[in-house]
């Protein structure tokens, strides 16, 4: 009888066939972690909606609110990667003849890959909501860096700012005594002609970042004939109207710098969060692996 002899050298392996990667097992967790996000997503929506009030004393701040959205974004990226990764774990092939250390690596890396595969999963379903929230953060920017002049020209062209500018202009033609003003006042081709110098003379000096010294005098002048005030009255007004003028300018790019800050502390948070969900990910995948191979009496304990 003849004894087979094997032709591989003494203290070689031979490598398996089959792929060490576990795709079903991946994207069965990277399934189940991306509808979980989005069922926590809409829970964490639904509970904000009923934290916020349209009446004034009511409800919780901004900050809370804002602070208590970003704490619920992190812990719905953390439940769904550890729940992700942990089913990722139970379910991927047994893996026999295979060193401790190497099944540890895999499990984590099949945790990892299907916290990789629903996040881009999540980023599909909600792309547009993440777009937007770059967008308001790219705009904010623009708007902080290009300085008053811009944001004064811009603000110009928007239909709130010409309300604005309207109010200011009203304020430059109020009579100095309302009781004896003409019937008539601030109507006519008279009253709209002012008006209209006025606003071109305000619009321009926003565009510009200040007022030239001919259109300050001429204003100056127009505003005393125009309201029977003084010359040293009319100036006064028109001081208090520019002062006015420039504080809303600063409001607006402080709500504009405000708006970029929130935007890049989010998206550091987001990115945050996301690597360690891709942790926590592999972390459950390990013990998903583990419990799977202790239930099947295979696991060798290191």
């Amino acid at each position: 009888m003849t004894i087979p002899v094997s032709t591989v050298p003494a203290g070689t392996t031979t490598e398996s066939s089959h792929s060490a990667v576990s795709w079903g097992a991946i994207i069965a967790g990277a399934v189940a972690a991306a509808a979980v996000t989005l069922l926590l997503t809409l829970l964490g929506s639904g509970l904000g909606m009923t934290m916020v009030s349209p009446w004034s004393n009511e409800g919780v701040s901004l900050t809370t609110f804002a602070v208590s959205t970003a704490i619920w974004l992190v812990i719905v990226q953390w439940v769904s990667s550890g729940l992700g990764g942990y089913i990722t774990g139970r379910l991927r092939t047994k893996w026999t003849g295979v060193h401790t250390d190497e099944v540890f690596f895999r499990d984590t890396a099949h945790g990892v890959l299907s916290w990789a595969l629903a996040t881009l999963i999540v980023a599909g379903a909600l792309g547009s909501a993440v777009s937007s929230t770059i967008g308001a953060g790219v705009q904010a920017t623009a708007t902080v860096t290009a300085g008053a002049a811009t944001a004064g020209a811009a603000a110009a062209s928007s239909d709130k700012a010409s309300a604005a500018t309207s109010y200011f202009v009203d304020s430059l033609l109020r009579p100095a005594n309302p009781a004896t003003a003409p019937a008539a006042s601030g109507a006519g081709t008279t009253g709209d002609d002012t008006a209209a110098q006025v606003s071109r003379i305000l619009v321009n000096s926003a565009a510009a970042g200040e007022m030239s010294a001919d259109d300050r005098a001429y204003l100056d002048q127009l505003i005393a004939a125009r309201t029977g005030l003084s010359e040293a009255d009319a100036k006064a007004r028109v001081d208090a109207v520019l002062k006015s003028i420039e504080d809303a300018k600063v409001k607006a790019q402080e709500a504009a710098d405000t708006a970029r800050k929130a935007s890049a502390t989010l998206a550091l948070l987001g990115a945050l969060s996301l690597l360690i969900g891709g942790f926590v990910a592999g972390v459950g995948a390990a013990l998903g692996g583990r419990q799977r191979d202790e239930i099947d009496g295979v696991y060798v304990a290191r």
